[in-house]
Parts: C-alpha cells; sequence; structure tokens
C-alpha cells in the first residue's frame, strides 16, 4: 500500500483528529467551513495507511452525497484488493441487514410471505404503491378540506410513517400525536383520522405484499435485527472503526444505533456542525446528535474558518442579534468592512428588474474573470418561471446555467416531461393520447432552435390526437407555404425524430420502457441539432428518469406475480409508470444531481438544497429577501416536523409562539449556514413587489435593515471625536 496524496495542509487541531490514537471516541465540532470533513478524510486515510483493515472502518453520513469526500480520497488511495472501507447511511445500513437477515426475522416482522424475498421500495415506488391505496379513499371523500395535489398528499402521508420510524414511536400514534397538538377548526381533525386511516391500510398492504419502504426498513431493523445477537455480533465484529460525519443532519434512528455502538468499537470520530440540522423537516434531531458528546472520550473544536472571511463572520453575529438568537463571540471587525460584503440596489420596483440587476452583476463578475461555477443564485423557492427567466437572461449575456431542484414532481422537469409525451405517442397501444399542447412542448424541447411559436404551428399540422391512433404525419407532405415559416432545417430535424419514432412502433420492439428512453436519448436527442444536446439539466433529467423507470420496473416486476394472485390480472410496467407520473409522483434523490458541479455554469437552487449540497463559493446572490419564504416552512397539512419529533411533549398543543421561534431559529440557520458558505460577498436581490406581485416586507428584509442600520450607526460614531464624560451623544 502507498501513501496517498496529502489532502491539503491541515492545521493543528485537524491533525489531532486525524492522528488521535486508534482507541478511542472523538467528537470533533465547529461551524461550517472550519475544516471538520477534512480533518475526517485524513483520518480515514491514516487509519488504512497505518495497517487497519480498509474492510473495518465504516463511514456514516446523513445522505449519500456527504460522503463524496470520503469516497474521492480513497479513489486516490491504493488500497489492498478486496478490501475497502463501507460508506453508508443509516438508512442504507438498515436495509443491507434486513436484505442478509431477512429468513430470520421475516415472520416475526409480520410480513404475509416470509419464505418470499423482501421488496424494498424507492421514494417513488412507495409513491405509486401509496396512490393505489389512497386513490379510492380520495374518490370516497377522505381530505375534502384538503387543497393540495395527490402526490402531496401521497408523500406527506409517507413522510408521517418515516418519522415515527425514525424517532421511535408507534406508527399508530401518529393521527394521534397531530390531534393533541392541533389549535384551529375542528375540521382539520378529521385530515389527521383520514392521514392516520391511510397510513395504516398502506402499512397493512406491504406486511401482506413483502414491500419494505423506508419506514419498515427502520422499524424491522429497529425492533427485530439490532436485538438479534446474529445481527449485532456481525456488525460489531465486521466494523472496527467508525468515522460518523453531519451528526446533526441525521435522525434519531441513528444516533441510538451510535448510543449502543460505540462502546463496542475501537475506536469512532463524531462530526458535529455547530448551528445547522437543516434536514430537520425531514426528521433530523441535532440535539439528539449532541448528546452523543458525552459518550466520548476526547473533545475537539474546530474554529477558524477555510472559507467564510471575518467580514462575513461579523456579519453572521449581526444577523443573530437582529434576529434575536445567541451570538458568538467574534474579533472586531470594523463596520464598513461588514458592510462591503452585501452589495444591493434600493430603487428596484418590480420583479423582472431585480432580474435583470442579478443577471448584469453575474456578467460582470464573469467578464472580470470569476469562474460561473463560483457563483450561485438562492431563493427560498426556485419555480419554473423564476428558473426560465433567469436562465433566458444569463444565455443573453453568453453565461451558462444549471439548476437543482430536488423532490419535484418528475413531470414538472420539462426534459423529463418531453420524454414521457414522446413516450405516450410511439405506445399508442397504452391509450394515453397527449394533449396537443404537449406535443407542441414536447417538441419544442426535443428539437434544438424550435421556439413555441413554430412548435405549436408545426404541431397543429402534423399531429392526429384520435384516441384510439394518435401519431404524426411526415414534414414532407405538409403545404409548401408552412414549409418556409417552420424552416426545412427544422423540419429535417422534426422528421428524424418522427421517423426513429415511428421505425420503433413499426417493429414493436419488446424494449423496457427504461432501455426505451435510453435509446431515445443516445440516438437521437442528445445528438447536434436537438435538445438535450450539450445540455446539462436535460441530460441529469433524462439520466434521473430512466433510473426511475429502472428502479418501478424491477419493483413492480419482484410484485406483480403476488398481484396477480390477490388481485388478479397483470400490470404493464410501462403504462402503469405514465399512470403514476400523471399523478405527479414526487423524484427521489438523485446522486448524480448532487455531486456534479459544472465549473463553467452559474448553480441556480433553492437555499435549502444549496446548504445540504455543502459546497463553498465565492459570490451567492439571495433573490426577493422580502419573502417570506425565507421564514415560513412550507404548507403541509397532513404533517408536522415539530410535532412528530422525539422532543415534543404529548398533549401539548402548538400555537402561534411555537410556530414564530421555530420559524425565527430557521431563518437564522438559513442565513448564517449561507454566509459560512461564502468566500466574498453576497448580493441581495430586492424589488418592492414579489413574483407574484405583492410587497415584500419579510422578516429576512428587516433583519437586514436592522443590521444596515447598526453598521450605519457604528461607522458614524467611529468618525465623530471621541466625546468628554460629561458630552451627551
Amino acid at each position: 500500500m502507498t501513501p496517498s496524496t496529502a489532502i491539503t495542509t491541515l492545521t493543528k487541531a485537524q491533525e489531532a483528529a486525524g492522528a488521535a490514537p486508534y482507541d478511542r471516541a472523538i467528537f470533533l465540532e465547529g461551524p461550517a467551513g472550519t475544516g471538520k470533513t477534512t480533518a475526517g478524510v485524513q483520518r480515514l486515510l491514516n487509519l488504512v495507511q497505518s495497517g487497519v483493515a480498509a474492510s473495518s472502518i465504516l463511514v456514516m453520513t446523513p445522505v449519500r452525497p456527504l460522503a463524496k469526500p470520503y469516497s474521492e480520497a480513497l479513489r486516490r488511495t491504493r488500497l489492498r484488493p478486496g478490501s475497502i472501507p463501507a460508506l453508508v447511511t443509516a438508512g442504507g445500513l438498515a436495509r443491507r441487514n434486513v436484505e442478509l437477515f431477512w429468513p430470520l426475522v421475516s415472520r416475526q416482522a409480520g410480513f404475509a410471505r416470509p419464505d418470499s424475498p423482501p421488496v424494498f421500495l424507492t421514494l417513488e415506488t412507495a409513491q405509486y404503491h401509496m396512490a393505489r391505496i389512497a386513490r379510492p379513499l380520495l374518490e370516497n371523500g377522505y381530505f375534502e378540506s384538503v387543497t393540495i395535489d395527490r402526490n402531496r398528499i401521497y408523500s406527506q402521508i409517507i413522510d408521517n410513517l418515516n418519522k415515527a420510524a425514525v424517532v421511535g414511536f408507534p406508527y399508530t400514534e401518529i393521527g394521534q400525536r397531530l390531534h393533541e397538538a392541533w389549535l384551529g377548526d375542528e375540521s382539520q381533525l378529521r385530515v389527521y383520522n383520514d392521514a392516520q386511516e391511510c397510513a395504516t391500510r398502506f402499512r397493512e398492504y406491504c406486511l401482506r405484499h413483502n414491500l419494505l419502504d423506508f419506514s419498515l426498513q427502520v422499524e424491522v431493523f429497529r425492533q427485530h435485527l439490532w436485538s438479534l445477537p446474529e445481527c449485532r455480533d456481525y456488525l460489531t465484529r465486521s466494523y472496527r472503526h467508525l468515522i460518523v460525519d453531519n451528526l446533526e443532519e441525521d435522525t434519531p434512528f441513528a444516533h441510538d444505533l451510535l448510543r449502543d455502538w460505540l462502546p463496542q468499537v475501537d475506536s469512532a470520530l463524531l462530526i458535529y456542525d455547530q448551528e445547522a440540522g437543516y434536514r430537520e423537516f425531514l426528521g433530523a434531531d441535532p440535539d439528539s446528535g449532541a448528546a452523543l458528546k458525552v459518550l466520548c472520550a476526547e473533545h475537539l473544536t474546530l474554529n477558524q474558518s477555510f472559507v467564510a472571511s471575518p467580514e462575513l463572520n461579523a456579519l453572521g453575529a449581526r444577523l443573530a442579534n437582529a434576529l434575536r438568537q445567541p451570538v458568538t463571540a467574534q474579533p472586531p471587525v470594523a463596520p464598513e468592512a461588514v458592510r462591503q460584503t452585501l452589495l444591493f440596489r434600493e430603487d428596484m420596483r418590480f420583479y423582472p428588474e431585480m432580474l435583470d440587476w442579478v443577471a448584469g452583476q453575474i456578467a460582470d463578475l464573469v467578464d472580470g474573470g470569476v469562474t460561473p461555477g463560483e457563483i450561485v443564485v438562492l431563493a427560498p423557492f426556485l419555480s419554473d418561471s423564476l428558473r426560465f427567466s433567469l436562465t433566458q437572461r444569463l444565455a443573453q449575456a453568453g453565461i451558462a446555467a444549471r439548476s437543482h431542484r430536488p423532490s419535484r414532481a418528475l413531470r414538472d422537469e420539462p426534459a423529463a416531461r418531453s420524454l414521457l409525451t414522446l413516450t405516450a405517442l410511439a405506445n399508442p397501444d397504452w391509450q394515453r393520447t397527449p394533449e396537443q399542447f404537449d406535443v407542441s412542448y414536447a417538441l419544442m424541447q426535443a428539437i434544438d432552435g424550435l421556439d413555441p411559436v413554430r412548435a405549436q404551428l408545426l404541431t397543429k399540422i402534423v399531429y392526429r390526437s384520435k384516441a384510439n391512433a394518435p401519431g404524426l404525419s411526415s414534414f414532407e407532405q405538409i403545404n409548401p407555404d408552412m414549409h418556409e415559416r417552420i424552416s426545412y432545417v427544422l423540419g429535417g430535424r422534426y422528421d428524424t425524430l418522427r421517423v426513429w419514432l415511428a421505425d420503433l412502433q413499426r417493429r414493436r420492439s419488446p424494449a423496457t420502457l427504461d432501455h426505451f428512453l435510453s435509446r431515445l436519448f443516445g440516438e437521437v436527442l442528445s445528438q447536434a441539432g436537438f435538445g438535450f444536446h450539450d445540455n446539462f439539466d436535460a441530460s441529469q433529467a433524462a439520466a434521473n428518469l430512466v433510473e426511475s423507470v429502472q428502479k418501478f420496473r424491477q419493483a413492480v416486476a419482484e410484485v406483480d406475480e403476488q398481484q396477480q394472485d390477490d388481485e388478479g390480472g397483470s400490470v404493464d410496467p410501462g403504462r402503469e409508470y405514465l399512470d403514476m407520473v400523471e399523478d405527479g409522483v414526487i423524484a427521489a434523490q438523485y446522486v448524480r444531481g448532487w455531486q456534479e458541479v459544472d465549473r463553467n455554469a452559474v448553480l441556480l437552487a433553492p437555499a435549502h438544497t444549496f446548504l445540504m449540497m455543502n459546497r463553498p463559493v465565492d459570490y451567492q446572490f439571495w433573490l426577493d429577501i422580502g419573502s417570506r419564504g425565507w421564514y415560513e416552512r412550507l404548507y403541509q397539512p397532513l404533517t408536522h416536523p415539530y410535532v412528530l419529533s422525539r422532543h415534543w411533549q404529548p398533549g401539548r398543543q402548538w400555537d402561534h409562539d411555537d410556530e414564530d421561534a421555530a420559524n425565527q431559529e430557521r431563518l437564522y440557520r438559513l442565513a448564517v449556514g449561507l454566509l459560512r458558505r461564502c468566500r466574498k460577498q453576497v448580493f441581495l436581490g430586492l424589488s418592492e413587489l414579489g413574483e407574484q406581485g405583492y410587497e415584500q416586507r419579510g422578516p429576512l428584509l428587516w433583519a437586514f435593515n436592522h443590521v444596515l442600520r447598526e453598521l450605519a450607526l457604528s461607522a458614524e460614531l467611529q468618525t465623530q471625536p471621541v466625546a468628554s464624560q460629561n458630552t451627551p451623544l
């Protein structure tokens, strides 16, 4: 084994964490940007290079993308053949062991077919099966007072089950906990009862068909496997050294597991990010993670930031004071230097003016030599209209942009929508006849240079929308006058796509949907002249869609035989998948979307998403800082992240003061977390009227106004002569 190249120059504190004796548990904490993960990576390499068997090391992170620094370091390190560290999440560890020890616990856990293998569900396939349960109930009047899309109903019920599993209370108590905490109209109580009924039916359905969603994987592991000597001995003997990063973003389930595991390992490094916990709405519990500190023999703290400047840290401290949050002591910084970290314009009334200003500032930065990948544009929510408007403005300036918007419905991604519309055209026997608008939109996405006007004109001429035989006619057969209006170049590209689809349909290829989509992308849409060529976002959406279809097909195929026995009839996975998408299923999180970094493109992302990418940049643009979206949590009528947590007292009601305190703390963590991931400057996008045309006066704007007034007053006082003791100020 050869030593790997050093990661970077380490501080003494980082070296202490990386080189500490391998016979103790260490708790390493500090703010974001202080090099904690770098110290964790160095410890991993030191363990491997010291002769510790790599296969005895386990690295745990809350989500897979956060393990990238460790996987990158291992990729550059020569390891013994067949011996590599395990990079897992707590949920992934539970799934591995449920699959491994399935014969020992399947009957005890209540599965109807204990001798048959388990079927593990993704978020998407869980929503598919939830829809099969909930759709008939919705048609019978369930959730009548709820005004959200069906896919949000499905996902929030699944989220309730997940929270019950990771927090550790019975899923049968979900409705009761929400019921007891509600302080409002009694009609909401029926909604909670309906949500409980759907959750119960879904769990019974899963047990009947050997389906394991995330919540059931965790419950089987927690209740049946971890107490099993065979499982516990296997894990504790296999993994003698633990490295756990981003402890604050993990769930009580992971923390409980570590609480039992730590006394039995040779060494452990627990890494905790102070003032974080951005995944609290998904069950993360920073307080539960911090409580593990008492189990560690050595405590280390890193305070020196390698990202944010002293001026940005001072700005964060002033924002904390404005938001009535505890203030961390900071070295004195001149008020004018702090003020220089912010750049904004106060005279913009309309939202498009703000976008013009943002695009102009980005163009100036790029012209000045800044790499586009060092610029990120953030908003509380990244709507389609905002993404399109800003992308178009940047494109006019010759600047590429990419977006990352996880947990959106698959049908909301333009590239995915285009692919699925073309799929419906290629499979008329599925009887999923696309609307004319959808075909026009699909052609506009698929053909480079086809604008909306000509796309609508072309579709109106060539598309036959007969329900029993939808199809496309040849460009050569249309009126010659229309050839000129649409252009022969675009018409030729359209015919290439049409002939490819028609040829595939004529051969009636037995290819599965994921294979069909792969071929459509590779043979046509990714080629020069078509819409996915050199389009990062579209290519990523296509890759995610193919992976989604593949997992869906595998899950449906495994359970199809059981459903034929119980319900009669077989299902066509491709057709079922289109039905699922039309229901608005929320996309699962794909690792490639979190890990891909295009240095030549500006990143557009929701603020919370950027925080979870854990990626520093030179310049940040915060859009619409007057919006209350920076402050208020999403409307979730079927669930509640705080009531369904370990720290909530059952029977207590959630009131306005609780909501205000939670929003205030969340806004503080969000703002400070962003500042700690910025190296140079923050641009504040501000317009008097927001995207919807309403006046913007949110708490984040108020906090910045408070900070700016303080800075102005401090600077003014510094320029005045020192007053005598008796002179009034």
